[in-house]
């Protein structure tokens, strides 16, 4: 696996917001995508944060009025992220070490290009592993 790189089994079809994006148009966006996660970038695409599943978690039970608030009041903003060009052994170790399941996948000049999530690394092991006899 360290010859496979990330880019590989990347998502590219990013869906992004603005840190001003309100938290109902997040979540509805992941709901209409089927996608756990909204990346958070500034106006010149470069990474500002990320919109998790779990953040939503944290929302609901902080009980919080959620009308007219903006995405940047939620989103995660300390983010471990790769470059297309690391291992997905390295991105999969690092994903494990942070305890994230959505890795951001960066480049210097263009900014987020792509997301590993965990469910992309288990897509990529069922196509290359023989699954165990049960």
């Amino acid at each position: 696996m360290d010859d496979i790189f990330a880019a590989r089994v990347m998502t590219s079809d990013l869906h992004t917001v603005s840190p001003d994006t309100l938290v109902e148009t997040a979540a509805g966006e992941m709901l209409d995508h089927d996608i756990g996660s909204v990346v958070v970038v500034d106006d010149s695409g470069h990474l500002e944060g990320i919109l998790t599943t779990t953040d939503f978690v944290r929302i609901v039970a902080e009980r919080k009025p959620k009308d007219n608030t903006p995405v940047a009041e939620y989103m995660s903003t300390d983010l471990t992220t790769a470059n297309a060009q690391d291992s997905i052994r390295e991105v999969a170790d690092t994903m494990v070490e942070a305890s994230v399941h959505h890795m951001p996948i960066v480049d210097d000049t263009e900014g987020v290009i792509g997301m590993v999530t965990t469910a992309d690394l288990a897509a990529y092991l069922a196509d290359v592993e023989t699954p165990a006899p049960l």
